[in-house]
């Protein structure tokens, strides 16, 4: 008999004798009338009998749905059904059953698209307080006695930085019948809330657009999906399957380019090739998989790796691990009813002999390079106040256990799946803190990469919002000045966008030389017609005209500058649509302060000042300050060294001198300028 059949066996067996024992455990019928959670109400579509329609697998069913949720947080009533001011959604779904082997369970999970009225169209929505999408899950916690762990897990992915599916606890009535504890959640899919990449048309098949974006994922093939392809693992073989694009709907070019991506993964990660263009650095986003690793080891996901193992890749952009999904075996939870014990505290999943996934992830782990970089996050993340520390952990359960505590005990008595959830939390709680320990010993020392030499780079100038006759315009002149500010070149090599939302990466041997700057722009042509200068380069996507964090880093994910904008006081609204750029008033501030930058419409192509065209003396100064140009200015700025503005003079001359007896001593920065343009220079007052 082979593994395989073997496992199918002791699946199928498994099942009939857990519905066997909860059938014979009495299922109550409840006075369910008000939770401290939200309560979901479904009602199906009656058939032709006006009975009302059962809810399938495949395909979804009509049905509507309220969602009870007092805005202010005070208790939900079922009474409040029909109260508009208490309805988070009041609408249309379509709704089916889903999961793979938790289908065969008493109670069912649920996947459903929220619709408009004519039962057709998607509805975007925002359901208890999570982004606005159509796509949603109800996620029935199958075969978890905590009633935590798919809760815990998205939230720690989420808290270290990684998207994971947001979830909020919920109670749900299905054409009147309580059916238990849910935690309604996002679907994986594409889009800029949830998986940040273009989503790919059938018509993408050449570069640059084959090259994203994709989300793919190695699982079972349980859902009916067609396998795209199979690697070979140290334990077997990985199925990959297709997500975006939908299996259906790729093309032999798509299907070709992706693949090509983890096996060129497979094929650097195996030779131990760290090159910054040629090995896996080159290939993938380092921190996104180092993340993804340390969650699910340190949940010791059985299934992880080789189930429910999403990737995504954005166009022009690095193939990256995630998000997360389906954490119910961990912690040290597994199907021991059907005779399996798999997630231990003192084992590597990653190396297990089982269940392993592609070979790559073992393979990054042997590679010294990864392992460090893995080890120094595991460290940051471990510290005291972090998310993985165990106190935070700790923390964030027994307020998880304290929101569900009573409607636990109505889960409990619908369906006999909480036996002792004290117990098991105790359990849980126990294993964490060897867990912890353990993989703090075995992933040892990060010396060889805690100290990381960071070029100077510095995010200097940022146009998000245009001003054009048309927002498609406006798109294509967008750009991103980035400045040296060393007194050496410095290798681009390597260098990328981490941040979604952004895709760029530098070309090999490209480089900027001391003191100089380079644009990246959304159009390249579209730039140099406008600012009457060539851009370095052109990004993907564009900027958003409300907020988007933008991070530039080095082939290994460390990073060099990271900025965050709002369209929105304290930051500079003139910069949002109205003809002007963010600009840094100087590099020395934090450019992740608002008040260190301001709105300017200089022109880009030309600047009166420079190092060898203006003169400040003394510096230090102690009472007046004088500034001399060979080019007369238009004024001068004084800013404190948190980018307050604490003096502005208007006046058009070659030399001014201001009087400083009047500031505290301290750093200062002063800009001079004109009509092209500002240099900015710090002050020193003793």
């Amino acid at each position: 008999m082979s593994k395989l059949y073997f496992l199918k066996f002791k699946i199928i067996s498994g099942i009939i004798l857990w519905i066997a024992m909860v059938a014979s455990c009495p299922i109550s019928a409840q006075n369910f009338t008000d939770s401290n959670l939200p309560i979901v109400i479904i009602t199906t579509d009656l058939d032709s009998n006006n009975q009302p329609l059962p809810i399938l697998d495949d395909p979804k069913i009509l049905a509507s749905m309220k969602v009870i949720k007092h805005p202010d947080g005070s208790r939900n009533y079922l009474s409040d059904v029909n109260s508009t001011a208490f309805l988070n959604y009041n609408g249309r779904i379509g709704i089916e059953i889903r999961g793979s082997s938790s289908q065969s369970l008493p109670k069912k999970g649920y996947g459903l698209t929220t619709l408009k009225a004519d039962n057709v169209s998607n509805n975007n929505v925002s359901l208890l307080g999570m982004p606005s999408e159509n796509d949603w899950i109800l996620n029935g916690l199958a075969f978890d006695p905590s009633l935590i762990r798919d809760y815990l897990s998205y939230n720690l992915s989420r808290q270290i930085g990684e998207y994971a599916t947001r979830t909020v606890y919920c109670e749900l009535v299905i054409n009147g019948e309580y059916k238990g504890l849910y935690v309604m959640q996002e679907k994986i899919k594409a889009g800029t809330s949830r998986v940040n990449v273009l989503k790919i048309a059938a018509t993408d098949s050449a570069l640059p657009n084959v090259s994203g974006g994709y989300i793919t994922k190695s699982d079972k093939t349980t859902s009916g999906d067609p396998v795209a392809w199979t690697m070979g693992s140290y334990a077997g073989w990985t199925d990959f399957i297709h997500e975006l694009p939908k299996p259906e709907a790729v093309t032999t070019q798509q299907n070709s380019y992706i693949y090509n991506q983890f096996l060129n993964l497979e094929t650097t990660s195996h030779t131990n090739n760290v090159d910054l263009i040629t090995g896996y650095p080159s290939v993938i986003d380092v921190p996104s998989f180092v993340d993804f690793m340390l969650v699910n080891e340190l949940a010791s996901n059985a299934d992880g790796y080789q189930y429910s193992t999403y990737f995504h890749k954005d166009r022009v952009g690095k193939l990256r691990a995630g998000p997360i999904w389906d954490f119910n075996l961990t912690y040290g939870n597994d199907l021991f009813l059907w005779g399996f014990d798999r997630s231990h505290y003192n084992i590597w999943q990653f190396a297990n002999g089982d269940n392993e996934g592609g070979k790559f992830w073992r393979d990054l782990y042997n590679n010294p390079t990864y392992k460090c970089y893995l080890a120094k996050r595991w460290n940051e993340l471990t510290q005291t106040g972090q998310p993985l520390n165990y106190n935070s952990i700790v923390q964030f359960i027994d307020q998880s256990v304290a929101l569900i505590s009573e409607a636990k005990a109505r889960e409990q008595q619908k369906w006999s799946t909480v036996p002792n959830q004290t117990t098991e939390i105790s359990n849980l709680k126990v294993w964490l803190s060897n867990r912890i320990s353990w993989m703090t010993t075995n992933l040892g020392s990060f010396t060889g990469c805690n100290t990381v030499s960071i070029p100077q780079l510095v995010i200097n100038k940022i146009n998000y919002n245009p001003q054009g006759a048309t927002s498609t315009e406006s798109d294509t002149l967008e750009f991103v000045e980035i400045k040296n500010t060393s007194s050496a070149s410095v290798s681009l090599t390597g260098i990328y966008f981490k941040e979604l939302g952004l895709s760029y990466q530098f070309p090999a041997y490209s480089s900027v030389l001391a003191g100089g700057s380079i644009y990246l722009a959304s159009n390249s042509a579209a730039f140099q017609a406008k600012y009457g200068i060539a851009a370095f380069g052109q990004f993907t996507r564009n900027l958003s005209n409300s907020s988007q964090k933008i991070v530039l880093a080095d082939g290994f994910g460390n990073t060099i500058d990271s900025v965050e904008y709002f369209d929105a006081l304290p930051w500079p609204i003139a910069a949002d649509g109205t003809g002007s750029y963010l600009q840094l008033i100087s590099t020395e501030m934090d450019n992740n302060q608002a008040t260190s930058w301001t709105a300017s419409n200089a022109t880009l192509a030309t600047n009166s000042f420079d190092e060898t065209t203006i003169a400040i003396y003394p510096n230090p100064v102690t009472h007046f300050l004088s500034i001399q140009t060979t080019k007369p200015m238009s004024g001068i700025k004084i800013f404190d060294v948190s980018g307050k503005l604490i003096y502005d003079l208007k006046q058009k001359s070659e030399t001014i001198n201001t009087d400083w007896s009047v500031y505290s001593s301290g750093v200062y920065f002063i800009s001079i300028y004109d009509d092209n343009g500002f240099i900015t220079k710090k002050v020193i007052k003793q």
